[in-house]
């Protein structure tokens, strides 16, 4: 199962490294192979360091790829981190 999203990252500091990490660490939960896009930059979602590289900026639209198994529970978890804002008090 393959599912494809378009999200805007909402929190005021972007895609930073607590933020990577948390995606990271979440992704990880599930059978799925999860990759992030923002122009001519894509990461794979278990690279911290990838996911900086993206510099995804509040406000950014990033293109989220879920594909395997667990593909649309795994979609549904990383939209809510993004849209929760990582947890993060503003």
């Amino acid at each position: 199962m393959r599912i494809e999203k378009s999200l805007t990252i909402v929190n005021k500091l972007g895609l930073h490294a607590r933020a990577a990490t948390q995606l990271v660490q979440l992704a990880n939960q599930f059978d799925a192979e999860v990759t992030l896009i923002k122009g001519d930059k894509e990461a794979n979602a278990n690279s911290v360091l990838g996911l900086m590289m993206m510099e995804s900026h509040q406000g950014e639209l990033v293109t989220v790829i879920s594909n395997g198994p667990d593909a649309e529970a795994a979609m549904q978890a990383i939209e809510a981190l993004i849209a929760g804002k990582f947890n993060e008090a503003e």
